[in-house]
């Protein structure tokens, strides 16, 4: 591979792209840009070539922390650095790999020399080598949130803080942050989207003639990097100048009194939580103004600010996209891009009203809060989940589906059965809050919120011998496995002598994520609309609880003659969201084909990762059809996730006055649980509690009374 960076000028199309990572170059205040996109789009190339253009930095000579000789850092673990020599060096650019711990980031401290020599021995960490650089995180979506998270606050604060056993390190950090993503393998919660500054979404162009033209470019690059990049060294320097000259003119940029207005009633009126949004994009604006070589934020610099600050800040659940209403924001640049009259003091409302009343909203604010405010689109899909909107006569019962009240199972026809007939989808119902299902015993897996494992973080249950580095001192266990050898080791004084192998390390529990696999039944027997409207919302509520608990998803469907994995394990909750919205039913029922399925997806996914235990939900009302042993064959089936162990739980969607217990009866063979649609909720659940204990007191009192009366 070629050392020779891409150039950034050589890029063709994604304007959006270009622009944002140039403002962040301009101001790093700004927050760092998100890059979402599909595959195959130029992410990396982009964000590594834009290093290229940023300017060379002063350091202070032998500083691990880039300090800029100017004005070094005081809390430097290298300084105090009095009248420090210094050099010149280009901006780096630090990639941060996927699979990264804590430790590579913040960096580490040496614990041992810590504790015996009392000296502190601290390795930096990716932070400290990013700082006056760019930090660039490819597929930011797959890191564990913990990393996340402190990556984020590094950048907002500016400093990285390294806190350990009562040995505390802290040095400047502030970096042009950069992260790509794909959305299709899962997306950030909305809580980390906001702690980026911008987002801009890209895909790759349909214009054959700029296909055609990225394409040739790339060819040319790879025949010859060098030659290359010759060709584009002029533009690429001009773009260089021209960033240094946007970062001296940013400290005379105005942000009016009118300009800051638009960019609080734009935040406003889209109702972005906290002001964080309002803050980024008013550095955005100053921003975009001094790249256009202006000293005052025009009207155009905020609607472009909000175009790129404000997306994915609009996202209120993880099934919502990003998004900007360009009509709604043009309408509220409209309604407050004149300058307001100030009030004059203490004269009362004013004899002739000169205009100042009608600004502050008198006139405008009962037009303006029907159109900016509630009809987003949210409550839209409610009417269509109701059941009387569009009643359906009951049609005469499918052939090829279940009768509802017979147990034996109907036999195979000598003549070729007719084609079943299949339902056209049905829109879920509103997700709600659902019982928490766990895997039982103690796993290892990534850190989520689900099941109980031993995790980097959670509370600390034990000691032991570190394996491999030690990065969590347990420093009770280590002074009592050193104490009893003092006297031994010649101990004088008060220091304690502690040997490598006394050394313990916290083991800690806390909670990891798992692979949900949903098993889903969409035969005819559920084709009920009102019933597969509820059983869509059950579903939806509980990929929306895997959501929250950070696991991975699959879906399995079954129906007619056999099962469709719809969903290959993934992180992208919404991509099983969309499929589950969009799912068809009618058919037989075969049971035993999508059970067998989903043992070979679990086998599979077992191999890419032994340390992410699997919960298999299977929904269904527990009907076999298809042949003369289908139910015998789903029995089998069912041992097969008993004999491993599987935790598994059976979601009941079986109605009606006869009811046969069928999907009870596979819970067991499952050796899982069975769940009711009713008992799926978290607060249907608190309710019985609470019902069962006021029985349980009513009862006692009754019984006590009783004995007072004997």
């Amino acid at each position: 591979m070629s050392d020779v960076r891409y150039p950034f000028t050589a890029i063709v199309g994604m304007a959006d792209l270009r622009l944002g990572l140039l403002l962040n170059a301009v101001s790093p205040a700004v927050g760092g840009v998100l890059v979402r996109g599909e595959k195959g789009t130029a992410k990396s190339t982009m964000v590594r070539a834009l290093a290229g253009l940023l300017p060379s930095i002063a350091t202070v000579d032998d500083c691990r922390f880039a300090c800029d000789p100017a004005a070094p850092d005081p809390q430097c673990p290298d300084g105090p650095h009095d009248s420090p020599s210094s050099s010149e060096r280009p901006s780096q650019l630090v990639e941060l790999p996927v699979g990264v711990a804590e430790d590579r980031i913040v960096g580490s401290l040496d614990l041992e020399r810590a504790l015996a020599e009392g000296v502190k021995a601290y390795e930096p960490g990716l932070l400290a080598r990013a700082h006056r650089g760019v930090l660039y995180i490819d597929e930011v979506n797959l890191l564990q949130d913990h990393v996340v998270d402190l990556l984020l606050d590094a950048a907002a604060m500016g400093r990285s803080y390294v806190e350990r056993e009562g040995v505390s390190v802290r040095h400047a950090a502030r970096f042009l942050l950069v992260g790509t993503m794909n959305p299709e393998e899962g997306e950030l919660r909305p809580q980390l989207l906001d702690r980026f500054g911008l987002t801009v979404e890209i895909a790759a162009t349909r214009d054959p003639a700029e296909r055609a033209e990225v394409v040739r470019r790339r060819l040319g690059y790879d025949a010859d990097p060098a030659g290359f990049a010759a060709r584009f060294a002029e533009e690429e320097r001009a773009l260089a100048e021209r960033i240094t000259a946007a970062r001296e003119l940013l400290p005379k940029v105005e942000l009016t009194d009118v300009a800051l207005r638009q960019i609080t009633a734009v935040c406003a009126a889209f109702e972005v939580d906290g002001l964080r949004a309002d803050i980024v994009m008013a550095r955005t604006a100053v921003a975009l103004a001094a790249w256009d070589g202006r000293t005052e934020v025009l009207e155009e610099d905020v609607r472009k600010a909000a175009q790129l600050a404000l997306p994915h800040r609009r996202r209120r659940n993880p099934f919502d996209a990003p998004g900007l209403d360009e009509e709604q924001l043009d309408r509220t640049l409209e309604e407050h891009a004149q300058q307001e009259e100030p009030e004059p003091e203490d004269d009362g409302p004013g004899p002739d009203g000169d205009g100042g009343g009608s600004d502050d909203g008198g006139g405008d604010g009962p037009e303006g809060g029907p159109d900016g405010g509630g009809p987003d689109g949210g409550g839209a899909p409610e009417p269509s989940d109701a059941g009387p909107e569009a009643p359906e006569a009951p049609s005469p019962e499918d052939p090829a589906s279940d009768g509802p009240e017979t147990p034996a199972q109907p036999p195979v026809p000598a003549q070729h059965p007719a084609p079943a007939r299949e339902s056209a989808p049905v829109a879920a119902g509103d997700p709600y809050r659902t019982r928490l299902f766990t895997v039982k015993g103690t796993g290892h897996g990534a850190q989520g919120r689900r099941s109980p494992a031993e995790t980097t973080g959670g509370h600390t249950i034990r000691a032991r011998r570190p394996q491999g580095a030690l990065a969590r001192l347990h420093l009770t266990a280590t002074l009592q496995a050193a104490a009893p050898h003092q006297a031994a080791r010649g101990r004088s004084g008060r220091a304690l002598v502690v040997h490598k192998d006394d050394f313990r390390e916290q083991v800690r529990q806390g909670r990891e994520s798992n692979l949900v696999l949903f098993v889903v039944d969409a035969s005819g027997s559920m084709a009920a609309r009102q019933r597969m409207t509820a059983v869509k919302g059950a579903v939806l509520s509980l990929l929306m609880d895997a959501y929250q608990r950070r696991d991975k998803i699959g879906m399995i469907t079954f129906r007619g003659s056999g099962a469709e994995l719809a969903l290959p394990p993934t992180s992208s909750v919404e991509v099983g969201a969309a499929r589950l919205e969009s799912l068809p039913t009618g058919g037989r029922t075969p049971l035993a084909a999508g059970l067998l399925r989903a043992h070979e997806v679990l086998r599979v996914e077992r191999l890419r990762d032994p340390s992410r235990r699997p919960l298999l939900v299977v929904v269904t009302d527990g009907r076999a059809t298809g042949g003369r042993d289908a139910l015998a064959q789903s029995r089998r089936a069912a041992a097969l996730f008993a004999a491993q162990g599987t935790a598994s739980v059976v979601l009941d969607c079986e109605s009606g006055p006869v009811r046969l217990g069928l999907a009870r009866t596979l819970a067991g063979l499952l050796g899982g649980t069975a769940v009711s649609l009713d008992e799926l909720r978290a607060e249907g659940v608190a309710s019985l509690v609470r019902e069962n204990r006021a029985a349980d007191r009513s009862a006692n009192r009754s019984t006590t009374s009783m004995r007072k009366a004997a």
